[in-house]
């Protein structure tokens, strides 16, 4: 799975003025992804306004990022859900030949047990043609996913090869890392906590910040996987004020000013996420402008 180490990218969903998503600043974003550095793609993640995008617009937006990428980097696909029957279904009719990998968030709102998340992901693995990475972020989700429950299910699924984990808890990190099996990726899905998880042997990260500024995001990582503790954490104290700011007020909106400063993408999101205020979109501005 050495496909899926070092910077992965959650890619925002760019939107016009009339909030039509726009597919050229989208094609202008996987390739500066692609050209600075980015290990892999996420397409249709949270960052991605997942939860606001028409079923055609996903569809589109994998046909898009396909065709620019011309497969120079894997792709994961966020494919996930409360309702574990649809996340089935749509694993079964989706088309999946540029896809490398599944994303697949815990069930949100729900708020299962841990053998309710275990029997989702079972029919989540059982449905997927492709290898599936966990995805627990129980800041979005309102439950927390334990390490005990995605171990259990990384040693009954070949396919289920990973966990974006995103708990914001170092302990939970050391947890999965000492405990997993052999090449089971545990991925960071916390920016902050990124270089001391990868330091501590994770895979690397999927970033939201990393495509905003892949090139010293992605050489921090590599850093980081090399062992090479004081170069990295030169890079991570550059940019740890951007990361805090980023997700001061809420996410994509504060990645998306920064994708604005840097004439990539409007800073536009849809409703009921508003853009970053303009204190913030000063702030950030004048974070990128002394980077």
């Amino acid at each position: 799975m050495q496909q899926f180490y070092g910077l992965g990218v959650a890619l925002v969903t760019p939107f016009k003025e009339d909030l039509s998503v726009d597919y050229d600043a989208l094609k202008k974003l996987v390739n500066y992804n692609i050209e600075n550095g980015t290990n892999y793609l996420v397409i249709n993640g949270t960052t991605g306004e997942s939860a606001t995008i028409t079923k055609e617009e996903k569809e589109q937006i994998i046909r898009v990022v396909a065709e620019v990428n011309n497969k120079r980097l894997p792709l994961v696909l966020g494919v996930g859900g409360n309702n574990t029957q649809t996340v089935v279904e749509e694993l079964k009719t989706l088309d999946l030949s540029e896809i490398d990998a599944i994303l697949s968030v815990a069930p949100y709102y729900s708020k299962p047990t841990q053998e309710g998340f275990y029997q989702h992901f079972k029919a989540v693995a059982l449905a997927s043609p492709k290898p599936v990475i966990l995805y627990n972020v129980p800041g979005r989700t309102a439950k927390n996913m334990e390490p005990a429950t995605t171990l259990r299910l990384a040693n009954d699924f070949a396919n289920v090869i990973g966990v974006k984990e995103a708990g914001n808890n170092q302990q939970q990190y050391y947890s999965l890392l000492k405990d997993r099996p052999e090449d089971f990726l545990i991925i960071s899905g916390d920016d902050d906590l990124a270089l001391g998880v990868v330091l501590a042997g994770g895979a690397g990260v999927i970033s939201v910040i990393g495509q905003g500024l892949p090139k010293e995001f992605s050489q921090m990582i590599q850093l980081g996987l090399e062992a090479k503790a004081k170069e990295a954490f030169g890079i991570h104290y550059r940019l740890m004020d951007v990361i805090d700011l980023i997700f001061e007020e809420n996410n994509p909106a504060g990645i998306k000013a920064v994708l604005k400063k840097l004439a990539i993408t409007s800073d536009k999101v849809r409703l009921p996420l508003v853009p970053a205020s303009k204190d913030l979109q000063h702030r950030i501005g004048s974070f990128i402008d002394n980077l």
